[in-house]
C-alpha cells in the first residue's frame, strides 16, 4: 500500500481534504457533511496501515470547530478497544479511498495515550489537549487563527 506523506502542517485549523471531488463536488459534501456520516471511517498510518475507525467527533462547542476525532483502535466487534483523541487538524480526508489519513507511524499509534470507553478524559482541559496536540506534532486548535476562506464562485455550492 502506498505510503502517505501531506505537508507538515495543514493550510488551515481543520482536516485537509484530498481525493476525487475534494473542490469540486456538488451537493452537502465533502466541505460540509454530516459529522455521522463519517463514523466508522478508517484510519491509515504514514506507513498505509489501517490503524483504527472513526468513533466520535468532538465539537468545541464554544468556538463552532472541530477539536478532535475519537478513534477506536484494536480490540474485536469494539471489546477491548482503545480510544484515541487525534486532534482534528493531524487528519486529511481522502475523498477517493474514503478514509483519513494520519501522518504518524503505527508503531506510534500504538503507543499513543488512550482511554477506555467508559472513562473520557476531560477533553476542555487545555492541559491535557496540548498534551494530545504535542504527541501528534499539531498547534492546538485553540492558539491558531482561522484564516478567511474566501467562498467559491461556483453559485450551485451556496
Amino acid at each position: 500500500m502506498p505510503t502517505f506523506t501531506p505537508n507538515p502542517m495543514p493550510t488551515s485549523n481543520g482536516a485537509r481534504i484530498v481525493g476525487k471531488g475534494a473542490s469540486t463536488a456538488a451537493g452537502p459534501g465533502p466541505d460540509v457533511m454530516a459529522a455521522s456520516t463519517l463514523d466508522g471511517d478508517k484510519i491509515l498510518s504514514s506507513d498505509g496501515e489501517e490503524v483504527g475507525k472513526i468513533k466520535d467527533i468532538m465539537l468545541d462547542v464554544q468556538s463552532g470547530r472541530i477539536a478532535y476525532a475519537v478513534m477506536s483502535s484494536g480490540g474485536f466487534l469494539g471489546i477491548g478497544d482503545k480510544l484515541l483523541a487525534i486532534p482534528w487538524n493531524a487528519l486529511t480526508l481522502d475523498t477517493s479511498r474514503k478514509c483519513f489519513l494520519l501522518n504518524v507511524s503505527s508503531e506510534r499509534v500504538r503507543s499513543a495515550p488512550g482511554f477506555d470507553k467508559d472513562q473520557w478524559p476531560s477533553m476542555a482541559d487545555t492541559g491535557w489537549g496540548s498534551t494530545v496536540h504535542a504527541y501528534y506534532g499539531r498547534e492546538p486548535y485553540w492558539e491558531s487563527v482561522d484564516p478567511v476562506v474566501p467562498p467559491h464562485d461556483d453559485p450551485g455550492r451556496h
